[in-house]
């Protein structure tokens, strides 16, 4: 028998989706694979991606990276969820927050508990009944403890992080080269196909050196190097729904402790990022090219800093979408060369990692199995469509009309797999997730709340809790959280205590 196994695997680019990419590959697929990649300094990354979703704790935990040590090294902090202010109208404010919402009762959700409570005029504010919705603005962080009884708050908190993105490409570029991966400094000047087939057969660098590979791996960024400049595989356009293009990016001066939250604040034209790491702030402007000026833009971006801005605004242009095939022959593609959903969930990271986990699942053999590439196809379209889907909801589900941009997302279109997960949840505040889709129930609940989307009614079997028990159990149920919360040390102090970095100055 012939060995059909895949030998070589090149990654072409670096940065966060490179580096990710050969760290998971040299610590699963171990050194019976030659992994190389090849990046040049000199094109550099955009590194905008610093805040990210509960899922990475799971990739950093299948490499064997300790929590504390990569927040050190990133000069990260902790995230309990996002906050949203200004969205819905002018002055509204929530949280989407990771974790759970309250505690289910038999086979319902506490929303829908929540709901009855609401229109019987007893009901707080949603946020009050999740532990990470009200630690957040307390500015209050732990990990899961191990010495609460079970069932308690503290026992499972669910967070994410904020981080360096070239730090951590850094960091994990350091995991992958002791685990044998290949790095080469250098420039593509040519990519090679073969004639029978259209396959890409090896690159060549700008110094002549030719590399063949059995799979590619195209972490080239937006230019698509292999994906589209050698392939032309296409793109899906999602700017109808998605109109913002363009994005500035600059970090500031801290102010004050690090909160454990993203904050998104919409803006004339988009949307301004915020997000807090242990030596300076990140802040961006993501916006609509055809409602406001780049230089309009830079204005409202350096005059909403908390802090003194530690350089001038980088631009960055886009055109949110998805690759028509993330894999194409004998090449797949990940991070921005797959597609860019603009970070308003901060899912470009969960991109990369979930594509990675994909391929492992799919690594083919030498022949390059159509089954496999189709799979894998059809999963990373679904992934991306379900994503924009729910990025969709945060833009449409305004009452804002005080400006063209806002007018215009209030009143677009919206695909038919979106207007039905409103209609099911304008019903009776249900929602049914497919269990490969990235954004879980609790994440539309509190979104769609939050926006200002209640449910006409709830699920019947509410019903059988009387009103005097219903109201208990809201009380009982906030009482626990707040304690919990009041339990909690502070985000920075819990830094201080496990997680300081070294200092960066500028």
């Amino acid at each position: 028998m012939t060995d059909e196994r895949i030998k070589n695997i090149l990654i072409v680019g670096g940065g966060t989706a490179g580096w990710m990419a050969a760290a998971a590959f040299s610590k699963i697929l171990g050194r019976d694979y030659a992994i190389r990649l090849v990046e040049s300094e000199e094109i550099g990354t955009v590194g905008v991606g610093e805040a990210t979703v509960p899922h990475l704790k799971l990739f950093n935990d299948l490499l064997g990276i300790d929590d504390i040590e990569f927040i050190k090294q990133t000069q990260g902090t902790f995230k309990l969820g996002i906050q949203f202010n200004d969205w819905g109208r002018l002055g509204d404010s929530y949280i989407h927050g990771f974790g759970t919402i309250g505690h289910d009762v038999s086979l319902l959700p506490f929303h829908q508990f929540w709901i009855k409570a609401a229109q019987q005029g007893f009901a707080a504010d949603i946020g009050t009944y999740s532990l990470n919705t009200v630690a957040a603005p307390r500015g209050k962080f732990m990990p899961s403890a191990t010495d609460v009884p079970a069932g308690s708050p503290l026992a499972d908190i669910a967070y994410a992080y904020h981080f360096d993105a070239g730090l951590y490409a850094r960091f994990l570029r350091g995991y992958a080269e002791q685990r044998g991966v290949q790095r080469t400094e250098g420039k593509i000047a040519s990519v090679e196909l073969r004639p029978h087939d259209g396959f890409v057969d090896a690159v060549t660098l700008e110094n002549g050196e030719r590399i063949e590979a059995d799979l590619f791996i195209d972490c080239s960024g937006f230019r698509g190097l292999l994906i589209e400049q050698a392939l032309h595989t296409g793109y899906t356009d999602f700017t109808h729904w998605l109109p913002c293009d363009r994005a500035l990016a600059v970090p500031c001066e801290n102010v004050g402790p690090p909160t454990p939250y993203t904050r998104s604040t919409a803006r004339t034209a988009g949307w301004q990022w915020r997000i807090p790491l242990q030596h300076r702030t990140g802040n961006g402007y993501v916006y609509s090219s055809a409602h406001i000026s780049d230089d309009e833009a830079a204005v409202t971006l350096l005059k909403n800093l908390d802090g003194r801005a530690l350089s001038e605004p980088r631009p960055l242009r886009f055109t949110t979408g998805m690759r028509k095939k993330a894999w194409n022959k004998n090449v797949v593609s990940l991070g921005l060369a797959s597609g860019f959903m603009e970070p308003l969930e901060s899912t470009s990271i969960y991109l990369i990692q979930s594509g990675i986990a994909r391929l492992i699942s799919l690594l083919p053999e030498r022949d390059f199995s159509a089954t496999l590439i189709d799979r894998y196809n059809a999963q990373s379209t679904f992934e991306f469509e379900r994503i924009r889907d729910f990025l969709i909801l945060h833009y449409w589900s305004t009452q804002r009309n005080d400006t063209p941009f806002w007018n215009y997302c209030r009143t677009m279109d919206i695909p038919e797999s979106l207007q039905e997960n409103v209609r099911l949840f304008k019903d009776s505040g249900r929602f049914f997730r497919n269990a490969e889709e990235m954004f879980a129930s609790v994440s539309w609940v509190q979104v769609m709340i939050g926006q200002g989307i209640m449910p006409q009614s709830y699920h019947p079997m509410v019903d059988q809790m009387p009103l005097d028990d219903l109201q208990k159990f809201m009380t009982s149920v906030q009482h626990v959280i707040s304690s919990c919360v009041d339990a909690m040390p502070t985000h920075q102090a819990f830094i201080d205590r496990h997680c300081t970095a070294p200092k960066v100055n500028f």
